[in-house]
């Protein structure tokens, strides 16, 4: 397969590869640079002894994500360690990465607890739970035996139950503010789209979802003023297990939208026109 029809071919994958690291990372940024990894070494591998190119992205993504978040936590204890040994200084101010990672989490309270995690149990739990990856191909990432992933997931899965006993009641929450979200932009209610977003929200709409190219919009005021009277051909749905909406715009065309929903208001909403995302959609009743 030449270097044109192969990124072609992992372009279709992108997306699912994307959800995939952001759920693990719990960071849209990070998901980025896992993906693109991923690609740079697709690009260098001998692609035509792949047997099953889905698998051996997810198996490749998994294994630069589950590196990433050991990184991580080696840098987390070493400033902790410096924390404590060096004399007391004054607060040197926000810490951008953190910001960012909180900023972009798909599932905030989820990430709460995950963060409690091993690298080894999160990646278990999240490919296994959230993805349905088997635990043999699991067993490939974490470099163990199916048994003991099958292990990691379901230690991992324990604490996420004992640490989020509220899961499903958030879930609804979310749910409600999205809902609540998308009447309020049928209906023209301005007000009530103010009072849904947090201040600092952000609007992504990629390439395949706008003619005029990809583009960002910032701020409740601009964000409320795009999104009034523009939800007319939305449909509830869950996208990657996300609260969102299936759109058809008055052009025709589709677009998968989700929203990060925190402390009750929509920190983001991502829009996407990439068919790969379609596949991934549940419509809500």
């Amino acid at each position: 397969m030449d270097r044109e029809a192969l990124a072609a071919e992992f372009e279709t994958h992108r997306v699912r590869l994307h959800a995939v690291a952001r759920r693990i990372l719990g960071s849209a940024t990070e998901a980025d640079d896992a993906v693109q990894e991923a690609w740079l070494r697709l690009s260098r591998s001998d692609s035509g002894s792949v047997a099953s190119l889905p698998a051996w992205l997810t198996t490749v993504t998994g294994r630069i994500c589950l590196d990433m978040l050991r990184s991580r936590a080696a840098r987390h204890a070493s400033e902790e360690l410096i924390a404590v040994s060096a004399p007391a200084d004054p607060p040197s101010g926000d810490d951008p990465e953190r910001d960012a990672i909180l900023a972009d989490a798909v599932e905030v309270a989820l990430l709460v607890v995950l963060e409690t995690l091993t690298p080894a149990e999160r990646l278990a739990f999240v490919l296994h739970d959230l993805f349905a990856v088997s635990y043999d191909e699991i067993a490939v990432v974490v470099g163990r035996s199916p048994a003991a992933a099958r292990q990691l997931a379901s230690r991992a899965r324990r604490r996420v139950q004992g640490g989020s006993p509220s899961g499903e009641a958030d879930a609804a929450h979310r749910r409600a503010v999205v809902d609540a979200f998308l009447a309020a932009s049928r209906g023209g209610d301005l007000a009530t789209l103010l009072e849904l977003l947090d201040p600092d929200v952000v609007v992504r709409v990629d390439e395949a979802a706008a003619r005029a190219g990809g583009h960002e919009l910032r701020g409740a005021d601009m964000v409320a003023r795009y999104y009034r009277g523009r939800a007319q051909g939305a449909t509830p749905a869950l996208i990657d297990g996300v609260p969102g909406a299936l759109v058809v715009t008055p052009a025709g065309r589709r677009l998968a939208v989700t929203f990060t929903v925190t402390a009750g208001r929509i920190i983001a909403i991502d829009a996407t026109g990439d068919p790969a995302a379609f596949g991934r959609v549940e419509l809500v009743p």
